[in-house]
């Protein structure tokens, strides 16, 4: 039988199957260190992708290798030179130090957590292999270095698994109970109030209310004015010690509903912002990382231990070591596990210090003194949000004319150039450098029509290019920024020119089609006439079909293709976060009482069309809101913003109006992003929304192939204003029954009723996006809490930032715990 493996490829194998898988693992372990940090600051598919492969194949590559290097003692033709398994032994502790993996990443998603114990039984069959192979090599002239890199592996090890068990969703919960309450000694006190009555004493009982003890923090003057780097830290770290608990459901009083509820009333948008995103930090680090083990007393006595057990180790082979007795290559590539690990501990360390814990632990906010409290307060100020100034292109039409175009979306057929005076809004768009960010800082957008049209949603805002911002501020510093705008001039030409070739190629591809597909039937209804032939080509027929099913539909690959084809991502701005946080604060005010608070967090919609902000009777509104299911308003919502957008005006509308437009388009593609691409965060609130989508998605596409519209970008307009020129005077579901939950006409009588309000004078754009906010904040308080929780390690979510700070704020159900003990007293009267 001939050997499909040549012998060549036997012999490197054998020869360098160790080597080599020992390397890729300390690769792995150095790539995880340096990278798993940015995947809570990013929504980059590639490179979670990139993490993803990492953190599954540290742990395989690492077991693989403990294997081999047990598999090869007492066997010479698979170890290589029989000098050499000294050295054998000496690597096995390596891979236990990789198994522990790096500070940066215990977890890859919540789910992971749960495999603790898992974990802890890897580590007692690793441990024992590595002990396996090292009494295999007895007698070793290196056991006292192998001794000790197995106690700095066993270390690292158990740290992780510590790690996983204490961000365990049943471990965190128990962590926060506090001390089981039984309440005032009810049954000695009726013991004793009984007792007085039967002697015919004139008895009584009197409450005193207890002292609160904790509620004298609450008693300190809320901090005024904007707050400084360190104390933003502090005050994150002191809320995500009380609120932490949102991620178990637990429940808080209304001691810390007040007192996180005055803090946060006090603070500006941008200060909310820049703790809520220190806070999100923590709990991302307390759930996916090793920090909350390594910030211990006994976290840090440990990484001592281990840190000085690898070089003493590096010492011992240096300086006591013949290393002339082994194989040159593989003492190098022992000094490369050995300074590999050193660089890694080192990196680790330097991420623990410049770590938010390090800044929470630092209690004197006013020192300013020393070089070490310069670099402690420069980091600090780097990692603040960055906003960037973002020109909008919008145009301001004259009275007798209509707004036509904002942010390069087309509305209509504009009027002549010279006739519409163009100006620029500033918007601050939020450009933190990776490197410093603690979340994405970005919303995903996705779009029902654009989406139908099989076209890409354009954005209205541009991402800050960080590398094209240094080239031209160090061009324009070396007087050369000319031939730097005419080499990115002539870039974006070629580039224009390729995209105007492609989409040529494909116009000529889309005529050709119906062409070649007519000559495919034609071939193929010929090779049917041939005997034979039929059944044949029904099989291959059915074989394609199955596979397409198989491939698009069961293993998600459309959804997937969706996501990168027709979600785009839009940064934060300054504007939508205040014009969120003002909105929240307005309804804070209101809820004074924990019925009202319930009632707020549970309305969408119908706080905002019952506000008398205006004269304007808005009832007619309220059928689209309470009379139907949350997932069949977000998309009613949904589509009348898009026709609404695409509307020509009937009315002036001046700069504030388009900056609620603007909103409005922001959080309604958003909140359709979650709903569809985000289903298990939704699962709560979501109801049926994805049959709905894929209904209204149908009757959508049907609709504009009966009207000849293309998939072009400009034929949103034209595809708009088709689906408002189809009679609604009837209404769909009694033409139509309720078996198809498609909503695209309903939505079209809701885009009606909107424009009529405008005309009898409502501002139906700050409606729009208040609306929008309600159902966005409805949302947020009926998540599962640890689907928010997930979504931190994932570059982080708006709807996560508003559940947040829906809690601070007192919105929501988890305070319940309304007062503390009353003292009785029994009162004997004379």
């Amino acid at each position: 039988m001939v050997d499909p493996i040549p012998p060549e490829v036997k012999r490197i194998w054998v020869k360098w199957n160790i080597r080599g898988t020992i390397l890729f693992s300390l690769f792995l372990q150095t790539l995880l260190v340096l990278v798993a940090p940015y995947r809570k600051s990013t929504r980059k598919k590639l490179l979670i992708m990139l993490i993803w492969s990492a953190y599954l194949l540290a742990d395989a590559a690492a077991n693989f290798t403990v294997g081999l290097i047990s598999n090869s003692q007492g066997d010479d033709s698979k170890s290589g030179p029989k000098d050499n398994e000294d050295l054998l032994a000496f690597w096995a502790p390596f891979l236990l130090l990789h198994l522990g993996g790096p500070d940066t990443i215990t977890a890859f998603a919540l789910e992971d957590n749960e495999l603790w114990l898992r974990h802890l039984l890897g580590l007692g069959f690793q441990a024992v292999a590595a002990v396996y192979v090292f009494v295999q090599s007895l007698p070793n002239k290196l056991w006292i270095s192998v001794i000790l890199m197995f106690v700095a592996g066993t270390i690292k090890y158990a740290e992780r698994t510590r790690a996983l068990y204490l961000a365990s969703l049943d471990r965190f919960r128990d962590s926060m109970l506090k001390e089981p309450d039984p309440g005032p000694n009810y049954a000695k006190l009726m013991e004793e109030y009984a007792s007085k009555r039967e002697n015919k004493l004139p008895t009584q009982i009197i409450m005193i209310p207890e002292p609160d003890k904790e509620a004298r923090a609450t008693d300190v003057p809320v901090k005024e004015g904007e707050l400084n780097d360190l104390e933003v830290v502090h005050y994150a770290y002191k809320y995500f010690l009380i609120f932490k608990g949102l991620v178990v459901d637990l429940i808080f009083s209304f001691r810390e509903r007040n007192e996180s509820r005055e803090f946060f009333k006090k603070r500006k948008a941008d200060d909310a912002l820049r703790v809520i995103e220190v806070e999100l930090n923590f709990i991302y680090e307390v759930l996916y990382t090793k920090v909350e083990v390594v910030h211990s007393t006994w976290g840090y006595i440990f990484r001592g231990i281990a840190f000085g057990s690898i070089l003493a180790a590096l010492g011992l082979f240096h300086f006591r070591t013949q290393k002339h007795e082994f194989n040159p290559f593989d003492v190098g590539i022992t000094y490369t596990l050995l300074l590999g690990a050193i660089a890694l501990d080192v990196i680790a360390l330097l991420m623990l210090i410049f770590s938010d814990w390090t800044f929470a632990a630092i209690k004197d906010t006013d020192s300013n003194s020393g070089i070490l409290a310069k670099i402690f307060s420069s980091f600090l100020w780097l990692r603040r949000p960055w906003w960037r100034d973002n020109k909008c292109k919008t145009t301001i039409p004259k009275p007798e004319e209509m707004p036509v175009e904002i942010d390069r979306h087309v509305l209509a057929t504009p009027p002549k150039p010279e006739e519409m005076p163009v100006e620029f809004e500033i918007h601050h768009v939020l450009a933190t450098p990776i490197l410093f960010r603690r979340w994405s800082g970005s919303l995903s957008s996705y779009n029902l029509i654009s989406y139908c049209l099989k076209s890409h949603t354009s954005r209205i805002h541009k991402f800050t290019r960080w590398p094209c911002v240094i080239a031209e501020n160090i061009t324009s510093f070396l007087h050369i920024d000319g031939c730097y705008r005419f080499v990115v001039g002539l870039i974006k030409t070629i580039m224009k020119a390729v995209i105007k070739f492609l989409s040529g190629v494909m116009c000529i591809l889309t005529f050709s089609k119906h062409a070649v597909s007519e000559v495919i039937t034609s071939l193929v209804n010929k090779l049917k006439q041939i005997t034979g032939l039929h059944h044949i080509i029904k099989k291959i027929s059915k074989l394609f079909s199955y596979i397409h099913r198989t491939m698009v539909g069961s293993m998600g690959l459309r959804d997937f293709l969706d996501g990168i084809i027709y979600v785009s991502r839009e940064p934060l701005t300054k504007e939508l976060w205040k014009f969120i946080f003002e909105e929240l604060k307005t309804k804070a005010d209101y809820a004074d009482d924990p019925e009202t608070a319930k009632r707020i967090s549970a309305a969408r919609g119908e706080w905002v069309l019952v506000d008398s902000d205006t004269k304007v009777d808005r009832s007619t509104l309220m059928q689209y809101v309470t009379d139907v299911q949350y997932d069949e308003s977000l998309l009613l919502w949904h589509i009348a913003t898009d026709l609404c957008y695409y509307t020509p005006g009937h009315k002036i509308v001046g700069k504030e109006s388009f900056i609620y437009r603007e909103f409005s388009k922001l959080l309604s593609d958003y909140m359709l992003y979650l709903l569809i691409m985000q289903p298990t965060m939704m699962s709560s609130v979501g109801g049926i929304g994805k049959i709905r989508f894929r209904d209204t998605c149908a009757e959508a596409e049907r609709f504009f192939h009966r009207r000849g519209l293309l998939s072009r970008r400009e034929n949103e307009a034209k595809a708009c204003e088709a689906i408002r020129s189809v009679n609604t005077d009837v209404k769909p579901v009694t033409v139509k029954g309720d078996r198809s939950k498609s909503v695209l006409f309903d939505a079209s009588m809701l885009a009606q009723e909107l424009n009529k309000l405008e005309e009898d004078g409502l501002d139906k754009w700050k409606l729009l996006s208040r609306v929008w906010v309600e159902l966005i904040s409805y949302a947020a308080s009926h998540c599962r809490a640890n689907t928010h929780a997930q979504q931190v390690s994932k570059g982080g979510e708006l709807i996560t930032f508003i559940w947040l700070l829906m809690a601070h704020f007192g919105l929501g159900e988890q305070f319940q715990i309304n007062e503390g003990h009353a003292r009785a007293k029994l009162i004997v009267g004379k």
